[in-house]
């Protein structure tokens, strides 16, 4: 079928089920997010309780391994083995699942050898009509024993409460165990610290390398003596403190002849047992209600920060979990006692909120410029973990994981999301420090920058992924200039200033394409610009020379010069987006999804093509590009994402674009219009003040920009400041059914491109 008519039954469809909302006084967004929007296809969320960037992320796990089981859940799945502490949100690797609990009614055999979860006595099975979820709460009845399963959480401590059937046996099963993945337990501990109170750590190594978890579990009711069995058992302290490989224990409570309920709350820290034993400090009750109810207030206070008028149910489902995605990651990871591991393995004490878990590669994009107008409290925290990582590290991160550098992804773009709170007035850290570390990390020796250096490029047959190294480099190294220009550092300026254009060494003018080139001058051959070969003998990261050839978001000017102005440059653009889907191969990335033509949303390098036509003088095709991915990439279902959400990229994209802007150069304070989904969104900038856009005669049709004003004045440019925006005001867009080819066409109306060269 026509993916244009695909998309006109998409809007006929969607225009005849919507229904109406109240958005007065008692409208509460936390009933609008679904957090099982993404836990199915290849959207790798988890359904759990959390709190906004919170270091506990109390989920469920199925327990088997596998893509798109890198949050421990996926909704096409049956199986429960238990309910763990920390969960990667849309991550494309598997990690974490640490200190999982589950009850039990049947004596466990902890003896019993096991392969895989269909050896665990304890799995047990679930359906999606007794499982419930949301913000800071899930819920599942288990179909074998009849036990009733609630979670909540606050920032450091996970509170489950169990409700067992009449006279059934209550037991609750410690596995630190059983991992799926890449991760497996290498030291393991626990210890009875009272009749209530257990405690221990675990140490594993996976994606991250080094991880520890400590954990302090406070129980509502004295166990009975508890049974662990583990590899290599020790009891360096008596018969109360276990040390092993691979440590499970069974803590068995009292039988009721009535229903009865049984709770469980554990803090965690990567520092030490006492830094657990004090997070318990957190909640010092036991009133489960009291703890679900302040986990929907935080997450309240965080979506009444956008508030958006529509009548359509499932597009505001689709917003408000996607804004909720956007609060995720990074997590809190200093301890209650401001403690953390730090990424030299060490224990550093911190005097802020230290964080990790920075999926830069992913995040630079969109998540971090959201961050900057709506967490204004926690940016300049965030900045300062960056560099705490470079002082334990020697570099900045590059894909941190709770006090490990994973190296995974290309570039250092933990160097953007600096740039980009310096310029927007965060600037609470070590400004000397921040320079430092962008330095050192742009002119390591390793991850081909030593032939960037070297060469002026990155030669195609010395690196793998060269092209996109090469461009994020660039990229990453204008940013630095800008900051120098500021500091007043000539040289290094005019340095990083000719590392920023090497992208035009990879462009072939005869193909159109960023191309691989060797280190001779020639390029690499055969050439196919739909080919895709996944981490290996490729010169694109997890996509093809289609969806790569766009990134260079710091001089998109340059990038049109180079196609021959801006008439073949945007029939290049039109080309990318009708043409055919094929993606050819034998090792195809399956990170390659949501294509339209070959443009590829379920991948972040795709983000922001779309709205480079407003810098060739079309922005009505931005319009009804944005729109189109809008609608058809995202819905309010499991399926509802169509890729990885990337600790919350994927939704940062949506909420951006369907508010009607996008950051294309995240370092830059500028944001690039598009067509905005909603009537009316008001942004909550600071205090009482507000930024709104109001889109008048707008409907599913209606999607093109006739005229607009900023704060009653006639505005003919195609995007706005970040000043513009946190001063707060209104921009007022009139929407029609057919483009206005006279709006910010002529290039006084562009976003800016080198603006600050």
């Amino acid at each position: 079928m026509n993916r244009h008519l695909c998309y006109a039954l998409l809007l006929i469809f969607t225009a005849c089920t919507t229904a109406e909302v109240d958005n007065g006084a008692s409208w509460d967004p936390v009933a609008l997010v679904d957090p099982f929007i993404g836990t199915g296809a290849h959207g790798h969320t988890y359904p759990g309780a959390t709190v906004p960037f919170g270091m506990v992320q109390l989920s469920p796990d199925n327990g088997t391994s596998g893509w798109d089981w890198c949050s421990g859940y996926h909704y096409s799945d049956s199986i429960l083995i238990g309910f763990s502490h920390t969960h990667l949100s849309g991550t494309g690797i598997g990690d974490l699942g640490d200190v999982r609990l589950m009850p039990a009614s049947i004596e466990v055999d902890l003896i019993k050898p096991y392969k895989n979860r269909n050896d665990l006595d304890y799995a047990a099975r679930y359906t999606h009509e007794d499982e419930t979820a949301s913000p800071g709460y899930y819920q599942v009845r288990m179909t074998d024993s009849d036990i009733n399963v609630e979670l909540t959480a606050t920032n450091r401590v996970g509170m489950h409460r169990y409700t067992f059937p009449a006279d059934a046996a209550r037991t609750v099963i410690l596995d630190l165990a059983f991992a799926f993945n890449w991760d497996r337990t290498m030291q393991s501990r626990i210890t009875r610290v009272s009749d209530t109170l257990i405690a221990g750590y675990r140490y594993s190594k996976g994606w991250a390398a080094d991880q520890r978890v400590y954990f302090a579990i406070a129980f509502s009711e004295a166990f009975r003596p508890i049974s662990v069995i583990g590899d290599m058992l020790e009891s360096p302290k008596g018969a109360y403190d276990f040390i092993g490989g691979n440590l499970r224990a069974s803590v068995s409570f009292p039988t009721y002849q009535n229903a009865s309920e049984l709770m469980v709350k554990t803090a965690i820290s990567s520092a030490s047992v006492e830094g657990a034993i004090a997070g318990l400090g957190e909640v010092p009750h036991w009133d489960f209600e009291q703890v679900k109810e302040q986990a929907a207030a935080e997450w309240r206070k965080e979506l009444n920060k956008v508030r958006v008028a529509d009548t359509d149910t499932a597009l505001l489902r689709t917003f408000y979990t996607a804004l909720y995605h956007t609060n995720m990651a990074p997590v809190t990871y200093s301890d209650a006692k401001g403690s953390y591991k730090a990424a030299d393995s060490s224990v550093v004490d911190a005097d802020y909120t230290r964080y990790d878990i920075f999926s830069l590669w992913d995040t630079f994009r969109a998540a971090h410029p959201l961050m900057t107008i709506l967490q204004p409290d926690r940016v300049n925290d965030m900045i300062r973990s960056l560099l705490a990582h470079y002082e334990e590290y020697g570099y900045l991160p590059v894909w941190s994981l709770l006090g490990n550098e994973t190296n995974t992804m290309t570039g250092y773009h933990a160097i953007p999301v600096i740039v980009d709170a310096y310029f927007k007035g965060y600037r609470d850290y070590d400004i000397a420090l921040a320079y430092e570390a962008m330095i050192v990390s742009a002119m390591q020796d390793i991850r081909g920058v030593q032939f960037f250096k070297k060469y002026g490029y990155i030669p195609s047959e010395l690196e793998v992924e060269s092209v996109t190294k090469n461009l994020e480099y660039a990229y990453d190294d204008w940013c630095i200039a800008q900051m120098a220009k500021d500091l007043g550092n000539t040289e290094d300026y005019e340095y990083f200033m000719e590392r920023a254009a090497s992208y035009r060494k990879l462009f072939d003018q005869e193909t159109g394409f960023m191309r691989g080139k060797l280190v001779n001058g020639n390029w690499r051959e055969p050439f196919d610009p739909k080919h895709s070969a996944h981490r290996v003998g490729t010169d694109y990261t997890e996509g093809n020379a289609w969806q790569h050839s766009w990134f260079v978001p710091h001089d998109v000017q340059g990038l049109i010069s180079l196609h021959g102005g801006q008439q073949p440059f945007v029939a290049k653009l039109d080309q990318l987006f009708s043409e055919d889907s094929e993606i050819t191969g034998e090792n195809i990335s399956s990170d390659i999804s949501g294509l339209i033509g070959q443009y590829a949303h379920g991948n972040e390098p795709s983000h922001h093509i779309a709205y480079l036509y407003n810098y060739a003088g079309q922005p009505w095709k931005t319009q009804s590009t944005v729109r189109q991915i809008l609608l058809t990439q995202y819905n309010d279902q499991p399926e509802g994402l169509c890729g990885n959400e990337d600790c919350g990229q994927m939704s940062a994209w949506y909420v951006f674009s369907a508010l009607g802007f996008y950051p294309v150069n995240p370092a830059e304070g500028i944001y690039v219009i598009g067509s905005p989904l909603f009537d009316e969104a008001s942004l909550q900038v600071s205090g009482d003040q507000a930024f709104t856009v109001i889109a008048e005669n707008n409907s599913f049709e209606n999607q093109y920009i006739q005229s607009a004003t900023l704060d009653e004045v006639a505005l003919n440019r195609s995007y706005l400041t970040h000043d513009e925006i946190m001063k707060g005001g209104v921009l007022k867009l009139q929407m029609g059914a057919t483009p206005n080819e006279r709006w910010a066409v002529t290039s006084a109306g562009f976003p800016p491109s080198m603006s600050k060269e």
